[in-house]
């Protein structure tokens, strides 16, 4: 099984880069995030032309996530334990091939010490806690997402530029360690430890030429799934195709259990 996580930042102006990345790679599961779509209005006819069912939690501009897939969704989930309907779209979850798989969008948290940083620790926080109540460190479970927190100096191009600011603050590592203490092994980490290896660019100032990128997109996953990861790598062909996002896909190929 292959797998992936893309921050498709507007899944409708991404949909042609989308779905040529699909064709080329042809995924079994891609996790998405801000696809910033109204469910209705999500491109569901171009998922499933190439042989996906999607399911999504959008809402209008900002945030949403979805799973698109090749093999059976089983109970699909929205949100954190407590959210109301009027919270962030940004977690949705499936069980799909046996393995219970999350896609998920941390609040970027703006600047430190604003209301926004506040929220997005305590939304990485109430994550763990939705992890404890229904998810085991002993099954099979995976995240993939935008985490917006670049998790040590080789994930950032610039470490002391960044240090102390929003992505590479000390709280969020601490809040990002707490979830990943759950049971979850990093697993790009687990294969590639160089540095330098990034998932974002900005779009501004010439970033992405310049390589200077962070690396916040991953794929977590329990020690009982990692077993079962033969590679994970960054997919850095799209950052150059026409209307790219900012941020490129993350893969895993999983052997079957």
């Amino acid at each position: 099984m292959k797998v992936a996580t893309w921050n498709v930042n507007s899944i409708r102006i991404r949909v042609d880069t989308v779905c040529e990345w699909l064709k080329r790679h042809e995924p079994d599961v891609l996790c998405m995030q801000e696809t910033k779509v109204k469910d209705d209005d999500f491109p569901t006819d171009e998922f499933q032309r190439l042989g996906y069912a999607v399911a999504m939690a959008g809402e209008p501009s900002y945030n949403g996530v979805a799973i698109a897939s090749r093999l059976p969704m089983k109970d699909v989930a929205i949100g954190l334990d407590g959210d109301g309907p009027a919270a962030d779209k940004r977690l949705i979850g499936a069980t799909i091939g046996g393995i219970r798989m999350l896609s998920v969008y941390v609040p970027n948290g703006k600047a430190v010490g604003s209301a926004a940083f506040a929220d997005k620790l305590s939304w990485l926080e109430r994550l763990r806690l939705t992890l404890d109540a229904h998810m085991s460190p002993a099954g099979l479970l995976l995240l993939g997402g935008d985490f917006n927190i670049a998790a040590d100096e080789r994930d950032v191009y610039a470490p002391e530029l960044f240090r102390g600011k929003v992505h590479f603050h000390h709280d969020e590592h601490e809040a990002l360690a707490r979830l990943v203490d759950f049971g979850l092994v990093d697993g790009f980490r687990a294969f590639d430890d160089r540095a330098g290896q990034y998932s974002w660019w900005d779009y501004r100032g010439g970033s992405y030429d310049r390589d200077e990128g962070l690396r916040i997109d991953y794929i977590f996953a329990t020690t009982l799934l990692i077993q079962r990861f033969s590679q994970v790598w960054i997919d850095r062909e799209p950052r150059g195709y026409d209307k790219p996002s900012d941020h490129v896909p993350v893969l895993a190929e999983i052997s079957a259990g």
